[in-house]
């Protein structure tokens, strides 16, 4: 029987005199979502830039579909299919819609052997990758600080989802969001998830999870102190395990 597409042993994280991680163990199998909650500080985010490159862990090892891996950085990440959307989501304001999918890739094309910027491909591909994920705006030219908060967390989903990531973790992706723009971020989260990527949410408002994920994590101060799958759980044992561990 096939194993588990992540597995992360024993991860360990210090900061100077700070233990952020302090043998952290997770498992993520193909299509499934993991919620990964808990207090501030609690760890969450660090194994998660562990998990995408952007930090390098002291000791603890990762296995991708049980062969052993390791991550200079979030490029090496991304080349085996990884991609994390940070709370800040990276966006660049003054540029538009279909620039910010392709930025740093744009496609081009070449007059006199020069290559130019091809706007014609750029935003048909961005038309199409938008429809596919079913993502509304009024314009794949508009600039991203035009945009509401579902819009621009949507887009920078959509970036992640360019890469055709295996697993997509997404940090926070409806903080500060209204109630109907939550509900349009979870149910792209929900199509994701439907068409086999794995997704990794950590989020404080627990009763996203409910909606999308199978199986919740519970972290305090760099450890994994509860799990929990999601059909044999309830908000309320969810808020005791968090409270009981802090």
């Amino acid at each position: 029987m096939a194993g588990p597409l992540l597995r992360m042993d024993a991860i360990e994280k210090s900061f100077g005199a700070i233990r952020a991680l302090k043998g952290v163990s997770l498992a993520l199998e193909r299509g499934e979502a993991l919620a990964l909650v808990g207090d501030n500080a609690a760890g969450k985010s660090t194994l998660m830039k562990v998990l995408s490159g952007a930090v390098i862990p002291d000791r603890g090892r990762i296995f991708l579909e049980g062969k052993p891996v390791a991550f200079r950085d979030p490029q090496d990440a991304r080349r085996l299919g990884i991609e994390m959307v940070y709370q800040d989501l990276s966006l660049c304001d003054s540029v538009d819609v279909g620039k910010n999918l392709f930025l740093g890739r744009e496609p081009v094309r070449r007059i006199a052997g020069i290559p130019v910027l091809d706007d014609a491909v750029l935003y048909r591909r961005t038309a199409e990758m938008l429809a596919g994920l079913d993502i509304q705006v009024a314009s794949v030219r508009l600039p991203v600080r035009l945009l509401s908060g579902g819009q621009r967390q949507a887009i920078a989903i959509a970036r992640a989802v360019s890469f055709q990531p295996r697993i997509l973790i997404l940090d926070e992706p409806t903080a500060a969001l209204a109630v109907k723009e939550v509900e349009k971020v979870l149910a792209l989260a929900q199509r994701l998830k439907g068409q086999g990527v794995a997704i990794i949410l950590i989020t404080h408002r627990l009763q996203d999870i409910f909606r999308v994920c199978d199986r919740v994590m519970v972290m305090f101060e760099g450890e994994n102190v509860a799990e929990r799958s999601i059909a044999e759980t309830t908000l309320e044992e969810v808020v005791r395990l968090i409270v009981r561990a802090a």
